[in-house]
Order: structure tokens, then C-alpha cells, then sequence
């Protein structure tokens, strides 16, 4: 089939963590023998910041990460979606889309758009800003696809959309894998962005405060750090190293004793169940791991996959047995890694997608269009 990938950027991850996820689908449809179109705004943010940064070889680098993919850029309202659409079959609209292009891209089905238009919402603006997600007309959309059960709840309370299915981010296990051999050099590493209020007072308690306790070397890698608070992490012993490439994360993982994963706050209180894209990536690489307060709520990962804390303290002592104990370090990581290969892979997701694919109403599509999608779909 050819899939249509509508994102905010393909090829930067700038304070862009969906761009592991979506960049890991897109190559196990290319690797399935699926034809992928990438169409990302030529001046979205996270591009922009990426290029501002480091420049136009980055996105360029960017570009490269999945042979086969072909990327366009579009430059607003200018884009011809005849063009973009054409011999389409499956459209994907990640939730970072401007409002009046989700728009155009809805009537353009409504008026006989011959591919099935999935929404993908991989955040929390649902339940914290839901007049943000009202700004987008999904009427003309035949599903859409949100990354809990909990934020599927809400879609369908809210009558947002006329079928919405439960799809979880998982990990691109292409690049996200062990490194035997790796030299270990850190103690701890966390990789994330600053929260927008959203996290800092959990980074200090759960990360800045037993690092500082137990005397670590730790590191940190994101953007978007204060200078209050780049200097009160260098205060407590703790390197600052500023954006670290996605596709490089497992080389830094491979490095390091430990790491964490910290929610942002709305995950913890509003999307119970919903881990970021870090849980995945840490658990595929094999690196042990220690989670601040967060309930899987869906299931999503055996118990001794991870080690809980619930305070500063706990966390403390969690920290200290994963580092000192290395039957334990090893237990939890051979079954983070195994949990992620038998449940969230992008190939995983792909299975799930074409599943939902498969068991969208008929109705929706001519009697062409259904032997077309069954046909390609390996239903005949």
C-alpha cells in the first residue's frame, strides 16, 4: 500500500520525541514493502530550532535515518494535496498538524478521498487543553488513533472522531538494541526535555537530589534548559550535555549503569497508563531501570521490569541496590529487553495497525476501494 505521513518533522526529534515512533513505523512499512510519503512543514518548529542550533547538516542527517522513506516539505496552505493524496491509500495525520490542514485533509476525504484518514494523537492537550484538540474538524476522518486507552476514553466521551482505537508508542528495535561490549562510564544517565513546569520540581526530587546524595556520576541530555537550572544541576555534580540526536540515545544508554524514567506530571495525574517513548528506548537498549510515581494502568510491562519510587528517598535506595547489586541490575534489564521484543516493537504497532485496518467498516469505502485494501492488506 502507499502510506501518507502527515508530522510536525520527520527529520528532526528537537524536542520531538514522536519522531522515534513515527520514524520507526515508517521503516517497518518500508521494510514490509509499503510505499511511505513524509510531508513535514518546511518552518515547523522543532525543525526550525534543530537548524538554528546545529544547522543544516543535522536535518540533513535527519533526513537519512530511514532508507526508502521519501520526505517533502510543504510551506502551508501552498500545499497541493491533489498531488500529495494521489494513489493514496492509507493517510496518517500525527496531532501536531495545523488545524486548517487536518481540515483540508478531511474534506478532501469527505468529497471522495479514496484512502482510509487516521488521526494520531500521542499527547496530553486532550484532557489539559482540550480546546485545542476541538480546534481540529474530524468529521471527514475514518478513525483515530490515540497512544492509551485512557486518551481513547476521552475521544469517545467527548464524540471526537467516529472510531478510536487504543495504539501505543513502542520502540524502533533497529536502533534501539544492546551493545555488548559497550565500556561502562556513567553511573546514571536520564534523557529528556525540560518540562515546561510540567516536571521540574520531579527532576529535583527524584533525579537532582539522590544523584547528589549518593555522590553519582550522572548525566543529562535535552533542550530547553534554563540557565538557573543548567547551574543548579552543575551545583549537585551533574553534566549538562545539551540535545543528544535520537538514533545516537543508544550509544549513551549502552554507557551508562542505570537510568529513569520521570512522566511529566499531566501522565502521572490526567493519562494514567501512558509511558513516554524514554520507557521504551531505555528498555530495548537493556539499560536497568528506576520510574518516579507512574501506574501502568494498561498492563503495559511486567512489575520486575523496572523498580518503583515513590519519594526521594525511595528512590535513593532504589538507585543504590540497581547500581550495587548487579544480579538485580542484570534481572531487570533481560526482562525489560524481552518484554519489548515479545510486546512493543514498530513492527508490533504495524501488526496493529493493519489489524485495524482490516476491521474498519466497509461501508466507508466503495466495493473497489474494500478488495483494493483486502488485496494489499494480504486479506484475499
Amino acid at each position: 500500500m502507499k502510506f501518507v505521513l502527515f508530522s510536525h518533522s520527520f527529520v528532526s526529534c528537537w524536542n520531538h520525541g514522536n519522531a522515534h515512533f513515527l520514524r520507526g513505523i515508517a521503516r517497518q512499512l518500508v521494510d514490509l514493502q509499503h510505499e511511505v510519503v513524509v510531508y513535514e512543514p518546511a518552518d515547523g518548529w522543532s525543525r526550525a530550532n534543530l537548524l538554528r542550533d546545529h544547522g543544516a547538516a543535522a536535518i540533513v542527517r535527519g533526513a537519512k535515518l530511514v532508507p526508502g522513506v521519501t520526505i517533502k516539505t510543504y510551506q502551508g496552505p501552498a500545499l497541493d494535496l491533489d498531488e500529495a493524496l494521489a494513489d493514496a491509500d492509507v493517510v496518517l495525520v500525527h496531532e501536531w498538524t495545523e488545524p486548517s490542514l487536518v481540515a483540508r485533509l478531511g474534506g478532501h476525504r469527505i468529497r471522495g478521498g479514496r484512502f482510509l484518514l487516521f488521526f494520531h494523537d500521542t499527547h496530553h492537550r486532550a484532557l489539559t487543553k482540550p480546546d485545542e484538540i476541538e480546534r481540529f474538524d474530524l468529521d471527514g476522518y475514518d478513525a483515530v488513533l490515540a497512544f492509551g486507552e485512557v486518551l481513547r476514553q476521552v475521544y469517545l466521551t467527548r464524540g471526537w472522531g467516529r472510531r478510536v482505537f487504543t495504539w501505543h508508542e513502542a520502540a524502533d528495535t533497529t536502533l534501539f538494541r544492546m551493545k555488548p561490549g559497550s565500556v561502562k562510564d556513567t553511573d546514571l544517565i536520564w534523557i529528556g526535555n525540560w518540562g515546561d513546569g510540567e516536571r521540574d520540581e520531579e527532576l529535583r526530587r527524584f533525579l537532582v537530589e539522590p544523584v547528589s546524595r549518593l555522590g553519582l556520576d550522572a548525566s543529562i541530555h535535552g533542550v530547553r534548559y534554563p540557565d538557573d537550572v543548567r547551574a543548579h544541576l552543575h551545583a549537585h555534580g551533574i553534566r549538562y550535555g545539551g540535545w543528544l540526536p535520537n538514533h545516537l540515545v543508544p550509544d549513551a544508554f549502552a554507557r551508562a549503569r542505570v537510568t529513569m524514567h520521570i512522566p511529566r506530571r499531566p501522565y502521572v495525574e490526567a493519562l494514567a497508563g501512558i509511558p513516554t517513548i524514554r520507557m521504551f528506548e531505555a528498555l530495548a537498549c537493556g539499560i536497568p531501570m528506576v520510574c518516579a510515581p507512574w501506574r501502568d494502568t494498561e498492563g503495559l510491562f511486567p512489575r520486575n521490569a523496572y523498580v518503583s519510587a515513590s519519594n526521594a528517598g525511595e528512590m535513593t535506595g532504589a538507585l543504590a541496590r540497581v547500581l550495587s547489586d548487579h544480579e538485580l541490575a542484570s534481572d531487570l534489564a533481560s526482562t525489560g529487553l524481552h518484554t519489548i521484543r515479545t510486546r512493543h516493537t514498530c513492527r508490533h504497532r504495524i501488526d496493529e495497525l493493519l489489524e485495524i485496518i482490516a476491521s474498519l467498516d466497509t461501508a466507508t469505502l466503495s466495493n473497489s476501494q474494500v478488495s483494493s485494501h483486502s488485496e494489499k492488506i494480504g486479506l484475499q
